[in-house]
């Protein structure tokens, strides 16, 4: 019998009672039926909420065996996913964000491209026949701004840095997750700037992506964290540290 490949996808959660128990129930039922080829399980990590989320969480990893809660004193994205990902020792891990705004039927291409000699896997919101619904022109603006930027700065060739979908292989986060420095939403970028300067290789998937309305993310205070981000990593190069992670 073929042993099948394992998979782990995280969940940040911060004050999030009023979405937690739906979103994980309907991530669940649809693993059961499109992702049975992988041995899948989920994690859900709590930063600080000062709500019900983490009660909610622990129920629902009483409820099933593959759901997981953690909870950390600390806010921050990036912190929530690199706690996870580093207590893995699953094939794949990714992460989405609890709203599930990427539609889910991206989520199956997205993991398996890490079978086929991938080692991160993004959803993008840019990429040529990607559908975003709902966003506003405010945050339309920076995010292609900001993609701009990246692209001037530093010469990647990836075309969403933010979008809260996202697979890498075991490798990864042996080797370029302990160079990460940022615990909130500039994590993002700066793995995938790492990981492009590197030589990994990076699958794009186009999505399908409805705005949340109810989002918890401050558009300006983000903003500012990434442009700082930006700076840092201009004038640190932190990928030339890195020697483990061979060109391909």
């Amino acid at each position: 019998m073929v042993k099948k490949p394992t998979l782990n996808i995280c969940i940040p959660v911060y004050n999030e009672e009023a979405e937690l128990r739906t979103s994980v129930l309907t991530l669940a039922t649809f693993l059961t039926h499109n992702l049975a080829d992988f041995a899948w399980d989920i994690t859900i990590i709590d930063n600080a909420s000062t709500d019900k989320t983490f009660e909610i969480a622990k129920q629902l990893s009483r409820q099933t065996s593959r759901v997981n809660a953690f909870h950390l004193d600390m806010k921050g994205r990036g912190r929530a996913v690199k706690y996870a990902w580093r207590h893995s020792n699953h094939d794949i891990v990714a992460y989405l964000d609890v709203d599930l705004s990427t539609d889910l039927k991206h989520l199956p291409p997205l993991v398996r491209s890490l079978t086929r000699g991938y080692d991160i896997a993004i959803g993008s919101r840019n990429a040529r026949g990607s559908r975003v619904f709902g966003r506003n022109a405010l945050r339309t603006i920076t995010s292609k701004a900001y993609m701009t930027l990246i692209k001037i700065m530093f010469f990647v060739h990836f075309s969403d840095a933010q979008c809260g979908f996202k697979a890498v292989t075991r490798r990864v986060v042996r080797d370029i997750l302990p160079h990460i420095d940022d615990n909130e939403w500039f994590f993002d970028t700066e793995l995938l700037l790492i990981s492009e300067k590197r030589g990994v290789r990076i699958y794009e998937e186009p999505v399908t992506w409805i705005d949340n309305p109810g989002s918890t993310v401050r558009v300006w205070k983000t903003a500012l964290g990434d442009l700082k981000g930006l700076w840092r990593m201009y004038w640190t190069r932190p990928w030339r540290k890195i020697h483990s992670y061979a060109r391909h």
